[in-house]
């Protein structure tokens, strides 16, 4: 059995009189990778801190075992060219393969933060933690301003790795393939799970319902006892002592709650109009750095676009052009007239900290139309981004990062726009807020553009992508991000394959030519058979037949017409036709030695 790295018993932390967790209690063990997952504000972060020694805790012990080594990155992330001097020549070396293999020259490594990009402070930090080779990394939303190259090749890292991980994800697709354990916060309490993220929700869902079945269960007896408690205070008082203390524990039991506190949004759409916008021979560079050339797209209505690629290729440049934030050099971008835009950046966000969350969301509208007539306040519209009322009127610096960002989120929703461009909307989200935003996304009757580098959550809300390649190379392909890197890893495989083959063939050629040579005479005079040349012609029919599948193919798939379910069906096809391609190739090549 692993051995424990760390032991955490009876943890207990207060911010003023909110209690965060109250004596939670859980293990760590040798090579375990374990996620921690609960709604923003409920102190996943200052877990993290107290665990890592840079925060106190109000109580209970953590028990290290000797000599283990912790590597903390935190979030936001902070780092200091002055930590890496003193350090011995192995850590250096280590440092450096890290820093090269997350593209970060030494040059920009050696920069104040201050200089640096959001992404590369993040792969700077990354470089740092792991250069150290922790027995225990400690890990606070490592994905954040990450391309998708980078969360890749950590993830891909990170999965073989021998260490302890503790981590806080909103990447539910780095959660499901890096760890093996989850382990839940919830009501100020700690509920582990022994599987990945697939396994945690079918079993928490598990937890919900049978807590939910005693709840109804205590409700019903506590409605028996209740009329029972309510007689005669003389009829009471006869009754056994036992009965009326029970029915104080009963009552807390009936009174539980399983909050689900969602964002249920079924806002009606504003009328959009046919023209979105067409935008043509459009260019853009900085210098030398060219973002768009020529471009042409006529974006469609009620379409939902999603736009990777690695940083600096030129997405949020994009759309701040297309938001007439950022000038392009020439073409034009023509906007519909019906066309209102909602816009959600990572730089957007500017709140008062010493105003109150309600007066925030006053300040844009007392009440907000959901359509059909319906009209919510201010206050019971922040109750459906999981503010309660309670909540509402605490000042907005007491609020963590994620819960900055829900009400980001709430003060651009609010304003009922048929155009929604969200530029990373998912960092710094928790999972619960974002499985909500998913589904309310997939139903806006409206236009949807969404930059985000979370796979899971453009897998379940575009229908297309446009992918950056960088120097003005744009891609239009007709599918979600996962169905576009199974394409693209196929198509890898079967040129890697047709060079394999070719080589072969070469290969083969060059050591049976003495062969040939010496059989020559008696090739010639061999011919081939009536049922030989039949199949000799059927081979050259079948392959034209099946090139001009494969080219057509290739062409829908990189078109921009076709459906998902038509896309999934080719990728599966395209394999399938290319190993028969193949085969009937060489058949072809041996026929025809002797046609």
């Amino acid at each position: 059995m692993a051995s424990p790295y760390l032991e955490v018993k009876g943890l207990t932390k207060r911010i003023g009189h909110r209690v965060l967790f109250e004596d939670i209690s859980f293990t760590v063990n040798e090579r375990e990778h374990i996620g921690l997952i609960a709604k923003n504000g409920t102190g996943k972060s200052t877990l993290l801190s107290i665990i890592a020694g840079k925060e106190g805790d109000d109580g209970g012990t953590m028990i290290f075992r000797n000599d283990l080594k912790v590597g903390y990155l935190e979030q936001p992330p902070t780092i200091d060219a002055h930590e890496i001097a003193g350090k011995n020549d192995e850590f250096l070396l280590r440092y450096k393969q890290f820093l090269t293999q997350m593209k970060i020259t030494e040059e920009e490594a050696n920069r104040p933060a201050e200089q640096l990009s959001g992404g590369q402070v993040k792969r700077i930090a990354l470089s740092r933690v792991l250069a150290g080779e922790p027995d225990l990394l400690i890990l606070d939303e490592p994905t954040n301003h990450l391309d998708l190259e980078m969360i890749e090749w950590l993830e891909n890292m990170l999965s073989r790795s021998t260490m302890a991980i503790l981590m806080v994800t909103h990447d539910r697709y780095f959660l499901d393939r890096i760890c093996s354990s989850i382990i839940e916060m919830d009501n100020s309490r700690i509920y582990p799970y022994k599987g990945n993220y697939s396994y945690y929700l079918e079993k928490r869902q598990e937890r919900i319902d049978n807590m939910n079945a005693e709840i109804a269960r205590a409700n019903n007896l506590y409605r028996t006892e209740l009329e029972w408690m309510r007689s005669t205070p003389c009829a009471r008082s006869s009754k056994a002592r036992y009965r009326i203390e029970s029915f104080y524990e009963l009552e807390k039991r009936a009174k539980q709650r399983i909050e689900e506190r969602n964002v249920r949004l079924e806002m009606g759409g504003t009328y959009i109009g046919n023209k979105i916008f067409v935008a043509t021979d459009v260019c853009k560079a900085f210098g030398d750095h060219v973002i768009l050339k020529d471009f042409n797209y006529n974006f469609a209505r009620y379409e939902k676009l999603g736009i990777v690629g690695n940083n600096g290729t030129g997405k949020s440049t994009f759309v701040r052009m297309l938001l007439g934030l950022e000038p392009h050099d020439s073409g034009t971008i023509d906007i519909g007239e019906t066309v209102r835009f909602g816009y959600y950046s990572q730089q957007g966000m500017a709140f008062k900290d010493d105003q109150k969350v309600i007066d925030a969301v006053r300040d844009i509208a007392e009440y907000v139309d959901m359509g059909n007539g319906e009209k919510l306040s201010a206050s019971q519209f922040l109750q459906h981004f999981l503010f309660p009322p309670e909540e509402q009127y605490s000042y907005i610096y007491k609020l963590s990062g994620g819960e900055k960002r829900r009400l980001y989120l709430c003060t651009v929703l609010m304003k009922a726009p048929n155009f929604l461009i969200l530029d990373e909307p998912t960092n710094d989200l928790d999972i619960v807020t974002l499985q909500i935003l998913e589904d309310y996304l997939k139903n806006f009757r409206g236009c949807l553009i969404i930059v985000s580098h979370d796979r899971y959550f453009m897998d379940r809300v575009v229908d297309h992508t446009l992918v950056f390649h960088g120097d003005g190379n744009i891609q239009d392909f007709p599918g979600s991000y996962s169905q576009y890197r199974d394409w693209k890893e196929q198509n890898a495989k079967q040129q890697t394959d047709a060079k394999e083959s070719t080589s072969k063939t070469s290969k083969d050629s060059t050591s049976n030519e003495e062969k040939k040579n010496d059989g020559r005479n008696q090739n010639r005079a061999r011919r081939l058979t009536f049922k030989e040349r039949q199949e000799f012609n059927q081979l050259e029919q079948d392959i034209a037949a099946l090139e001009k599948e494969k080219k057509s193919i290739e062409k829908a798939l990189c078109g921009g017409t076709t459906s998902v379910d038509e896309i999934t069906q080719m990728s599966k096809r395209l394999p399938i036709l290319s190993e028969e391609l193949e085969e009937k190739e060489m058949r072809w090549l041996e026929l025809s030695e002797f046609a």
